[in-house]
């Protein structure tokens, strides 16, 4: 266990202590939603047609998929682990709902069978990391690669674009009257359900356990072992039905959709304020995570900067996110070696008096 980790877990302990006031509004969490406002109120301001209600769906649209992975995500990380291979998830969901459609099955049929395959992924990586015993970096680096193969393997170069025009215009819906897109009502259940299990249910403290201390969380009744598989699980399910959702989005079903799109689920997490070293981390910051980074990239798209220079600036994001996590808590733990002297030295002095 590295010292950085340490000092994040006595913080996060020695964070409790503090008035409810200061734990809602001094929080990262909190921060990361000021930046995300300020970003929004200079986009409207200096940003042609940022204000327009067509930015705001368009915007919605191409997030939800990193929405939806981002909430197990999220609890993934708290046990400090990590899913890199959700979006090779993505890309198999969306080449098995492609391949099964245009074999003749009813799409229902087929997006069931997209996400049973996510399922069955979410479960090898379960496997391989719960019971097997192998680090969730290295197994999620190997099946990534994996799945990936195999969905390029199956669709090769070519692509599935015909899909009943029933479903991929109610992926395109938005909400009667509103600019938001159809997909924030599944979003807005799940985001409710993952918020509740993690924030009020037994289940949710015992993941925030395992991340603090996985030996102490397992002695204390704990089974760490099967809590984290079931979230892996989680993690694929979610992967393929975003993946589904991905494929009726753009009618393209292609080995290659969502490429690269686990860095940008692993960017919003920590940015919104999920420890990588575990144990911390908000359901309300991690949406605020992603909402800033699609937000960030709406507005530079609009303001004609490259995909590649906003791949750079997610990316940095990234490094910013955890170096700037590993700081914050070497500072705190300063500060509290600080406090622990002069307490030291006031006991000695009061004792050496008497």
């Amino acid at each position: 266990m590295t010292s950085t980790a340490v000092d994040d877990r006595a913080r996060t302990y020695r964070a409790h202590a503090r008035p409810f006031w200061r734990r809602a509004l001094l929080t990262r969490e909190a921060a990361i939603i000021g930046i995300l406002l300020v970003v929004i109120a200079v986009s409207l301001a200096t940003v042609r047609n940022f204000d327009s209600p067509l930015t705001a769906t368009y915007l919605l649209r191409d997030i939800a998929p990193i929405l939806l992975i981002a909430l197990p995500m999220a609890l993934i990380i708290i046990t400090e682990e990590i899913d890199l291979s959700v979006a090779s998830i993505v890309g198999l969901s969306s080449v098995t709902v492609g391949v099964l459609t245009q074999s003749g099955w009813p799409f229902e049929a087929a997006a069931l069978a997209a996400m049973g395959v996510g399922l069955v992924a979410g479960s090898i990586n379960g496997f391989l990391v719960t019971v097997v015993g192998l680090p969730s970096l290295a197994v999620t680096i190997g099946t990534l690669a994996l799945f990936r193969g195999v969905a390029v393997g199956l669709l090769g170069t070519e692509a599935v674009t015909e899909f009943p025009e029933t479903w991929t215009d109610l992926a395109k819906a938005n909400v009667p009257g509103t600019p938001l897109p159809l997909i924030m009502v599944p979003f807005a259940v799940l985001a409710i359900m993952f918020a509740v299990l993690l924030h009020f249910t037994p289940f949710g403290r015992s993941l925030y356990a395992i991340g603090l201390n996985k030996e102490a969380a397992q002695f204390s009744g704990i089974d760490v072992a099967r809590t984290k598989f079931a979230l892996f699980v989680l993690s694929g399910t979610v992967s393929g039905f975003a993946g589904v959702y991905f494929t009726l989005l753009y009618s393209n079903a292609r080995g290659e959709n969502a490429m690269g799109m686990e860095l940008q689920v692993i960017a919003a997490v920590l940015l919104g304020g999920v420890s990588i070293f575990g144990g911390r981390g908000a359901l309300h910051g991690v949406i605020a995570g992603v909402l800033l980074i699609g937000t960030l990239g709406s507005t530079l798209r609009l303001a004609g900067v490259t995909s590649d220079i906003i791949n750079v600036i997610t990316g940095a994001l990234l490094v910013l996110s955890v170096v700037s996590a590993s700081f914050l808590a070497w500072l705190q733990s300063r500060r509290a070696a600080a406090l622990g002297k002069r307490r030291g030295a006031r006991t000695t002095a009061s004792a050496s008096t008497v």
